[in-house]
């Protein structure tokens, strides 16, 4: 049988067969309708994921908008000899700003040929990149290859600053394309080399430095012009990874990545094969290892006394003189890139710390007053907080120590008191279910204050730059603790006797040196007695004997005859600012400093170390008041000054006769009086006041020398009598003055003589002037040209007598007195001293107050 041709015939008529048709063109229908709908989800899909693109490209900011440049940057303080002494720096901004011309090129192309070798040719985006990075992901299911250009990288760092917080894949993906299509605009408006300077200022380079200088700096100490091809690439080996590849704690993975990115410049032909193999061969991280250890030891992120109030003066006076805000100061200090130039004297700086924190400068034991904070958290989430204020009131008020005071012998028994309290407390978290195991404790710190305290201030004079200032005896703990210097309020004892009570009597009141008055019992209006501080009265005295012996009777006595209220004037004059006039307290009653008391320095608030330090320099600078300052300049991140104290303002509040007429007063206080300690070496001129208040709760002296005024407090700072030795204060202001003379070689002359003084021979026994030949014993004494006494009457009528007569005319009776010139004077010539005190009080009285 011919089964061959059958099956052809069969094979024919199936594909004829109307059901085979059907189904084949059944079959292509579905597949083309399959493919249209693919093709229209393809198309729809496209289409909305180009309208999401658009949508976010239409959300991005505007490129008229953008700023690359970064917002933060650290703000540098130096001292007066242009040295840096601090960094000021909040989160992410320890950047120091540099241009690109001082970048070296290899540097440039260390970060080029590593993260964006195609810079120059592309226009913010970089095709070829993307598709390496898309090739690698899909290839090794690692999508970690970065694609991203420099030119993105720097909106990354200063548009889109966010990103770090980015969790969402959609979010990234929004930044992402967000950041492409901005850096396309950011290159048709902005040139490469700014693209790469910003960039270079920008990134983080590990050990929170952020931009090339700050990072060149910390690893190399030097500045980023004169890093080498080697230190180039270290930096370079940081930027992908900062804390993976820092230098300083994993040196093994930086210098992998590092000899990848020199080989990279290499072979782009950014370095010669020598330059290469020399920066192989460099030793590089044992160097950044040394450097390391020098700034470790050298940092301390606890600032300074002086930059404390750097910090406080320059954020005062933006707000003052600029206008602006709290926050804007801030900012401006601490991210604000700006350059303050400080009127600290280091020198004269380190002779303060050094003697002020020597023990042995201090003649009592150590003891230990605390700083102690304490948090709980509560089982409702509440915080309980308590400082040693708690622990004061408990032993007070619980335990009834009214005499208990926060002064421990040792550190260990300070420690033991807080245990003590913190174990009274106990009983409190154990009700509310609080165990101790259960780490209740939030936060605790406890800082040992040694006692008895100290604060100084110097300045010069002159211009009221402040050249060290010294808030405290002891370890600093924290910046901006308490500055007892600036902050601490005390009384001031006698040193206000110069410029409340002996100030405006010479300056308005016709006073002289000589001008006498009566040291003798006297009581307050009220009754109260004014008590000496020896206890005893020297009879009729000169203004300058009640000056430099601190005569507190003489000092109320003027102080009631030129009136409270001028008194009060002339300390407002001399910028004491924390006087108090009717001021009405909480218990209903009024303060007022306006009263007798003010003379010997009975206010309600004290005053600061800081506002008598200006006030005693006011009268060395011959009268003129000048605000003490802690800078000069402070010039902002574009180069613009800022601030300028450059040329300080002076305000007369004396006359220059009353200025030197008080130095003279002053200097007999050190070389004859209550402040012989304060003499310098040298024959260095000095000139002061000493202050002691009350049961010696504070010792005090202000003084100045033809350079240099300054001013010393001593005390605990609880109300603590300093017993036995109260002088060694004064040996301390002397030890450091003498030091200071020594470095700065300062050589001795003269206090400014007002052109109104004149020197005269003045009679002890008469105290007018002298007639040469006549009066047998003389002192020296200025006075203002005019207010000078009349010739010696006394004395003159003897000129014409026999020698008998005129001898038996000294004669007479034994008794003396002192007269202020280390001399004394007959009982007779007291009583003519004595008439003319009261003549002279006589005229005071005539005298209207202004």
């Amino acid at each position: 049988m011919n089964f061959g041709y059958k099956e052809t015939i069969n094979k024919q008529k199936d594909l004829v067969s109307v059901q085979r048709k059907v189904m084949s063109k059944s079959l292509v229908s579905l597949l083309k309708i399959f493919l249209y709908i693919i093709l229209l989800l393809i198309i729809t899909v496209g289409f909305l994921l180009l309208g999401i693109v658009h949508g976010i490209i239409k959300s991005a900011p505007s490129i008229d908008d953008v700023s690359i440049v970064p917002s933060s940057y650290s703000t540098t303080v130096y001292n007066s000899d242009n040295k840096e002494i601090a960094k000021l720096i909040t989160s992410g901004s320890n950047r120091i700003k540099v241009s690109l011309d001082q970048v070296p090129t290899y540097l440039r192309w260390a970060f080029i040929d590593t993260e964006d070798a195609r810079f120059y040719e592309h226009n913010g985006i970089d095709i070829q990149g993307i598709g390496r990075a898309a090739l690698i992901a899909v290839t090794t299911l690692n999508p970690s290859e970065g694609a991203s250009t420099i030119t993105q990288q720097v909106l990354k760092n200063n548009v889109f600053t966010d990103w770090t917080s980015e969790s969402a894949f959609l979010s990234s993906l929004k930044r992402k394309i967000q950041e492409q299509y901005l850096a396309v605009q950011l290159e048709k408006v902005t040139s490469k080399e700014t693209i790469l300077e910003t960039y270079l200022n920008t990134i983080n380079l590990g050990a929170n430095t952020l931009g090339v200088q700050a990072a060149s700096l910390r690893y190399f100490n030097k500045d980023v012009s004169k890093l080498t091809v080697s230190e180039a690439a270290v930096l370079a080996a940081t930027t992908s990874s900062p804390e993976v590849y820092n230098p300083i704690t994993n040196p093994e993975k930086n210098q992998t990545k590092r000899e990848i990115i020199l080989k990279n410049m290499f072979d782009a032909g950014h370095l010669t094969e020598n330059e290469y193999n020399e920066a192989l061969k460099d030793d590089v991280y044992s160097r950044i290892q040394k450097v390391n250890n020098k700034i470790e030891k050298k940092n301390d992120k606890v600032y300074s006394y002086f930059v404390d109030e750097v910090v406080k003066q320059v954020m005062s006076d933006l707000q003052k003189t600029k206008g602006y805000t709290y926050n804007q100061a801030y900012n401006a200090v601490y991210s604000g890139g700006l350059k303050i130039y400080t009127t600290q004297d280091s020198q004269i700086q380190k002779i303060c710390d050094t003697e002020l924190s020597n023990d042995e400068n201090y003649p009592y034991a150590i003891q230990y007053a605390i700083n102690w904070a304490w948090s709980v958290q509560n089982p409702d989430g509440t915080v309980d907080n308590y400082d040693e204020s708690d622990i004061q009131t408990y032993h007070k008020k619980v335990l009834g120590e009214t005499n208990f005071k926060l002064l421990f012998n040792s550190k260990e028994e300070a420690k033991q008191c807080v245990k003590d309290y913190k174990r009274h407390l106990r009983e409190k978290y154990y009700k509310k279910g609080l165990k101790e195991k259960d780490g209740y404790t939030q936060y605790e710190t406890l800082y040992y204050n040694p006692q008895p305290q100290v604060s100084f201030t110097i300045l010069d004079q002159s211009t009221g730059f402040v050249k060290a200032i010294v808030g405290g005896r002891g370890k600093k703990n924290v910046s901006l603790s308490l500055d007892r210097a600036t902050a601490s309020t005390r009384q001031p004892g006698s040193t206000f006797k110069i410029l409340s009570t002996y100030a405006p009597a010479i300056d308005t009141m016709g006073y002289t040196l000589s001008t006498t008055i009566v040291d003798e019992p006297f009581s307050y209006s009220n009754g109260r007695p004014v008590e000496n501080w020896n206890h005893t009265y020297k009879g009729t005295v000169t203004v300058k004997q009640a000056i430099a012996q601190s005569m507190n009777v003489c000092a109320v006595k003027t102080l009631t005859a030129i009136t409270p209220q001028l008194g009060y004037d002339y300390l407002l004059n001399f910028g004491i600012s924390t006087l108090v006039d009717n001021r009405v307290e909480k218990n209903g009653s009024v303060s007022s400093d306006i009263h007798q008391a003010l003379a010997l320095g009975g206010i309600t608030d004290g005053v600061t170390n800081l506002e008598m330090t200006a006030a005693y320099a006011s009268i060395a600078n011959t009268g003129k008041y000048i605000r003490p300052v802690f800078y000069s300049q402070v010039i902002d991140s574009n180069g613009r000054v800022l601030l300028d104290n450059t040329a300080p303002k002076a305000k007369t509040i004396l006359k220059d006769s009353t200025a030197y007429l008080l130095t003279q007063a002053m200097i007999s206080v050190v070389k004859e009086g209550t402040g012989t300690p304060c003499q310098l070496e040298g024959g260095m001129p000095s000139a002061g006041k000493t202050g002691t208040t009350s049961s010696a709760y504070d010792l005090w002296f202000c003084g100045y020398t033809p350079y240099l005024t300054a001013s010393i407090w001593t005390g605990y700072d609880e109300n603590t009598a300093l017993t036995g030795s109260k002088n060694y204060h004064e040996k301390l202001w002397a030890k450091i003055m003498n030091q200071i003379d020594t470095v700065k070689k300062y050589k001795p002359k003269d206090f400014a003589t007002g052109q109104s003084v004149k020197a005269y021979n003045i009679c002890n026994a008469s105290g007018k002037l002298a007639i040469k030949g006549v009066c047998p014993k003389t002192h020296k004494e200025y006075f203002v040209k005019g207010s000078q006494p009349d010739k010696c009457s006394w004395h003159s009528a003897y000129i014409n007598s026999d020698d008998n007569n005129y001898n038996s005319g000294n004669k007479g009776s034994t008794s003396k007195a002192s007269d202020g010139s280390g001399e004394t004077s007959s009982s007779k010539e007291d009583a003519t001293i004595s008439t003319r005190n009261q003549t002279t009080k006589d005229s005071v009285k005539s005298k209207k107050t202004p």
